[in-house]
């Protein structure tokens, strides 16, 4: 697969939308990388954007996060396009009628008739595929291969000589499921192939692929299973401390994710080779990477694995400017951003600079009142990307819904003072429109709105609330939601913000 050139989030300044994959309108139970993405592709390009942005593209588990996944470098099937493959010869059309419930089903049909009538060239690029791949891609089609022989378990629940992978044990695995192993090499490849055609296509439109990496993997994941040296596990590889954070904004107990937290000694013995590598994938897959909790990469927030909630937690020092010559020394021309929200030290904030690493500006934190908040449009500096909210926001209909009357009224003074009168004078200004236009003007280099403020929807459209693991994940557009009306308004701040 042939990259395009890579073209800089920095020193330019540009608009984008943020959607997920699994937010696009389709047949099935979750948008893919069929036709509804080119289509979004060509909405972008109408409306003047350069920049989609998605949430983390990986394969998750089964609350559908995609900041807990299986593996820090597999694609998620469920993003596949089935009629893709269809158009392929490798399904027949009625394989695409009626209620698909078991996807895996398909992709393992469509992997036979693949091995059956693919030509030499097809093969062959099959094949490379899986040798460029080959750091990652063996083992995790190992463990997932493993995984479902063991019923869906987690890998620290397998029988012992599998758990702690002994030698003679996975070479008879894998020739037991060397079936199950190929179709799983096959859907990988499916999966980069059909991202690659749709990054060349959006990078044809001038639109850049903007992705997104959580700074820490799941434990039930195949980078611990097969790396469990580089995390902080006892002698019978269980975790002793999980990663989360501190009470703050969006809960008063913190927030508990789970995830391991990395052996940083052990990952600098090896050059941090594990990320270089994590990170190589990302490189190939999009024209920009943003690192969630980029803070996590100068201090952490250790939880004792004990604890129920994050508030026992303390601060543990990471190696983040080591970690960051490694990555760039390697990779050189990755662009990259940081997720630089939540509580941020000043070693934090030089550690970004030093990097020049454009950090992220929430309109929907800004009018708390003080004068000197980050957040106000008039102190985003150009080195930013600005946002109205996030995935993990409230959209802003909902956000403006529950505002009291002091926010309310720091808006308002804000909009007295730096905006046009008429968005206020006469009537109750349209908080959503003034958000998107004080983020479209801002000196940030590049802003980006959620898709749901683009529809304006409410707050029964908000994709995440953090802390709670029950209801996230599932929202999906449709096109009847959009009017000429909101591809008009984003269309003409494009334009008159100097984003085109």
């Amino acid at each position: 697969m042939t990259l395009p050139a890579r073209v800089s989030s920095k020193n330019q300044r540009g608009a984008g939308v943020l959607l997920h994959i699994s937010s696009l309108p389709s047949n099935y139970y979750t948008g893919d990388l069929g036709v509804e993405a080119y289509r979004f592709v060509d909405f972008l390009h109408e409306i003047g954007a350069t920049v989609w942005q998605t949430l983390p593209i990986n394969m998750t588990h089964a609350d559908n996060s995609p900041y807990q996944c299986l593996s820090a470098h597999a694609g998620n099937p469920d993003f596949i396009s089935l009629e893709s493959l269809h158009a392929q010869g490798l399904l027949k059309k009625e394989d695409l009628s009626g209620l698909i419930t078991d996807k895996a089903q398909l992709l393992a049909k469509a992997y036979s008739a693949f091995a059956e009538r693919s030509d030499p060239h097809e093969f062959t690029d099959f094949m490379n595929f899986c040798d460029k791949q080959a750091d990652w891609l063996h083992d995790f089609a190992l463990f997932l291969a493993l995984r479902t022989k063991f019923n869906q378990a987690g890998w620290h629940a397998w029988p012992e000589v599998y758990k702690k992978r002994y030698i003679p044990a996975l070479r008879e695995a894998r020739e037991e499921l060397a079936q199950e192993i190929a179709v799983i090499k096959f859907t990988q490849f499916i999966f980069f192939t059909q991202w690659m055609a749709l990054k060349k296509y959006a990078n044809q439109k001038n639109i850049k692929m903007f992705g997104d990496i959580p700074i820490f993997v799941a434990y039930d994941s195949a980078d611990v299973w097969s790396h469990p040296y580089l995390f902080k596990l006892d002698a019978e590889q269980n975790m002793t401390v999980v990663a989360g954070v501190p009470p703050d904004y969006f809960s008063a107990t913190g927030q508990r994710w789970g995830n391991p937290h990395y052996n940083w000694e052990a990952m600098a013995k090896k050059k941090f080779s594990w990320w270089v590598a994590r990170m190589t994938t990302q490189s190939e897959l999009f024209d920009i990477v943003r690192i969630d909790h980029f803070r996590g990469l100068e201090a952490a927030w250790e939880i004792p694995v004990n604890e129920d909630t994050a508030i026992n937690g303390e601060w543990v020092a990471a190696p983040g400017d080591a970690l960051l010559a490694a990555i760039r020394a390697a990779l050189p021309n990755l662009d990259l951003v940081a997720e630089d929200l939540g509580i941020i030290t000043d070693e934090v904030e030089a550690l970004r600079k030093k990097y020049n690493l454009p950090g992220m500006k929430i309109l929907q934190f800004a009018f708390s009142g003080e004068s000197d908040n980050p957040y106000l449009p008039h102190n985003i500096e150009p080195d930013s990307v600005v946002y109205t909210g996030t995935h993990d926001n409230d959209t802003t209909v909902g956000w403006h819904s529950t505002m009291d009357d002091s926010q309310l009224e720091h808006v308002h003074a804000h909009l007295r003072e730096h905006h046009d009168q008429d968005l206020w004078q006469d009537q109750e200004p349209n908080i959503l429109n003034a958000l998107i236009e004080m983020a479209m003007k801002s000196k940030a280099n590049l802003a980006i709105i959620p898709m749901q403020d683009i529809l304006a929807l409410d707050t029964t459209h908000r994709m995440n609330i953090p802390g709670t693991a029950t209801g996230n994940w599932h929202w999906r557009f449709s096109w009847q939601q959009l009017t000429d009306e909101q591809k008009y308004l984003f269309k003409n701040l494009v334009e008159s913000s100097g984003r085109d």
